[in-house]
């Protein structure tokens, strides 16, 4: 699967960043998510926080790795666009719920929020532009 190829392939907004700079951006927020989803997991292993804490996050880590496999893989925009969705709310819904209990958790993941968000808007116009 050639990502940078096939992304090079699709219609984008004149505002869409070079192929490049992902693999940058998601070395960065990978080792986030690996801290701070890594502590959630470790809390739970040894029963300070509860399953349903857990659950979002987990579901945003099957979420996140589906999307290039979907996207490239698959080719398919749609699935990809319902995907980054699922991505984006999974991560919402985890920083809320685990604000009472580790705020550092949900700050820390700010950048993973913005990339997200952004590449939502992203996503759903190469789905809207390639349709």
């Amino acid at each position: 699967m050639n990502t940078y190829t096939e992304y090079a392939t699709y219609i984008k907004p004149d505002w869409a960043p070079p192929a490049w700079l992902f693999g940058p951006v998601w070395t960065i927020l990978y080792a986030i998510i690996a801290i701070s989803f890594g502590y959630i997991i470790y809390k739970w292993w040894k029963g300070e926080i509860s399953w349903k804490m857990v659950l979002p996050f987990k579901l945003n880590l099957l979420f996140n790795l589906l999307f290039t496999p979907i996207q490239f893989g698959l080719q398919n925009n749609l699935l990809a666009a319902i995907d980054i969705l699922l991505v984006l709310g999974t991560l919402l819904w985890g920083m809320i719920i685990i604000w009472k209990k580790h705020k550092w958790i949900a700050l820390v993941n700010i950048p993973y929020l913005a990339w997200v968000s952004f590449a939502t808007i992203l996503q759903l116009t190469i789905t809207y532009l390639n349709w």
